[in-house]
């Protein structure tokens, strides 16, 4: 079957003068739970196939299909959109890579029957009930996808990668007011990433934090030394840095770093890394979709802005070695220049050396959602929680507590980077299509305008 497609993709290429193209052919599995209040809300298990097929002539041309047989259609389409479009003057062709590597972790997801993916997603519900507590929600998810990539240079790729997630959900109403807490667990890897969880310990801790939510204060306004835990320091970096160091946002002159390669952006100490090789997290990958190695970037290297994530289109336009970010959502979907585990490099301080130098702030914890402008470099992130700190000393709790400010300026008013990485949210990415990634960072004090979400 993938010589038949190959053969003919060869031959239309050739009749039609296309200068490149490139062919997926993916089988997708997937697994869903939903349990909300007791209730199983959804249980399913599906398997789908498709191929999606790319090329470039005059510009880029892509179809896809979700039926095997209609793979010869596909690469007509794809190729005749391409002597017609107009894009880019040209693109990455390195070496052909033919290669195998499989990320299916230990014990594979799709040998773990249904029922016990039920059974613990229905415990975890269980474990969140609580006084006050109205509104309890467990979701479970794993997707392996298999993956043969094929291109006219010769590559010849074939990946399989499994992702399981586990979310724990929980809402607390009393006297009007309603407190809200939730925590993920997962990554690239199968069932033992789930066995690893301590469920009854992040249930029970989930359910307490959306109670103590209710009595948490409302926050002050102004600007305040703040500390960012590692959640928090690592949406940050995500919306902010690393969207705005996506090559296809400088290309299209869309980011605040467009041009600024070479100059530094913050402190000497900061350093920012997107990793799609590290083991086990949500974002990671061996080759992304255009079938590049994914590889690591230094974003930000000792505070000056080292390089950009690219794609075979960013790579040759801006004239930079290609590092593997070109991802996309499924088969059926183009590949974009997107992150994959976002982080910030450990510092030189203890945790409670950071608190200690603050005589009067707030600490900033977990990720509730926001907005970056790339191009301005303004934000407004929310935080799940915040605590006045008192010379070094966590005073009242807050809630519905926002930070906001430039992005330049932030960054070089960090004061402190500590020594506590973790790397353990994982999430999806939209921009237009979603990817799983994964973000995080240590303890970061940092000085930012603070205020109430609405």
């Amino acid at each position: 079957m993938e010589e038949n497609i190959l053969r003919i993709a060869e031959k239309t290429a050739e009749k039609l003068s296309v200068r490149y193209f490139e062919i997926r052919i993916s089988r997708v599995t997937t697994t869903s739970v939903l349990v909300q209040n007791g209730q199983i809300d959804e249980l399913s298990n599906n398997v789908e196939t498709g191929i999606g097929v790319r090329a470039f002539k005059n510009g880029w041309g892509f179809s896809s299909a979700n039926d095997l047989s209609r793979a010869e259609k596909a690469i007509k389409t794809a190729m005749k959109m391409a002597g017609v479009s107009r894009g880019p003057e040209k693109i990455y062709l390195g070496d052909p890579i033919k290669d195998t590597a499989f990320l299916l972790g230990e014990k594979r997801v799709d040998e773990v029957d249904i029922s016990e993916k039920l059974e613990i997603t229905k415990l975890a519900n269980e474990l969140l009930k609580g006084e006050n507590v109205k509104n309890r929600t467990t979701s479970y998810g794993d997707v392996i996808v298999e993956t043969t990539y094929l291109n006219s240079l010769g590559s010849e790729i074939r990946t399989a990668t499994s992702r399981v997630r586990l979310r724990l959900s929980s809402i607390a109403f009393e006297g009007g007011k309603t407190g809200e807490y939730w925590k993920s667990f997962g990554g690239t890897g199968g069932w033992e990433l789930i066995e690893r969880v301590e469920l009854e310990k992040w249930a029970k801790f989930v359910s307490r934090k959306s109670r103590d939510l209710l009595r948490a204060k409302a926050p002050p306004s102004g600007k305040f030394d703040v500390i960012m835990d590692p959640e928090l320091t690592g949406v940050f970096i995500h919306e902010a840095v690393g969207h705005a160091t996506e090559a296809d946002a400088v290309k299209n002159g869309e980011s605040i770093f467009a041009g600024k390669l070479g100059e530094r952006v913050s402190v000497e100490e900061l350093n920012v890394v997107d990793d799609p090789t590290l083991p086990g997290k949500f974002g990671s990958y061996a080759y992304d979709d255009e079938g590049m190695p994914g590889r690591r970037v230094e974003i930000i290297k000792n505070g000056v802005l080292n390089d950009y994530m690219n794609d075979r289109e960013t790579s040759a336009l801006l004239d930079l070695p290609p590092n593997g970010h070109g991802r996309a959502q499924s088969y059926a979907h183009q590949p974009l220049v997107r992150m994959s585990n976002t982080y910030v490099e450990p510092g030189n301080w203890d945790p409670e050396e950071i608190f200690e130098e603050v005589k009067s702030g707030l600490y900033m914890i977990g990720d509730k959602g926001g907005e970056v402008d790339v191009t301005t470099g303004t934000f407004t992130f929310g935080a799940k929680e915040g605590y006045i700190v008192e010379n070094g000393e966590l005073k009242a709790h807050l809630r519905d507590v926002s930070l906001s400010g430039n992005l330049l300026e932030v960054l070089k008013n960090i004061r402190a980077i500590g020594r506590d990485v973790k790397i353990q949210y994982p999430g999806y990415c939209g921009k237009g299509q979603w990817v799983p990634v994964d973000d995080g960072g240590p303890h970061v004090l940092t000085r930012a305008l603070v205020g109430g979400m609405r």
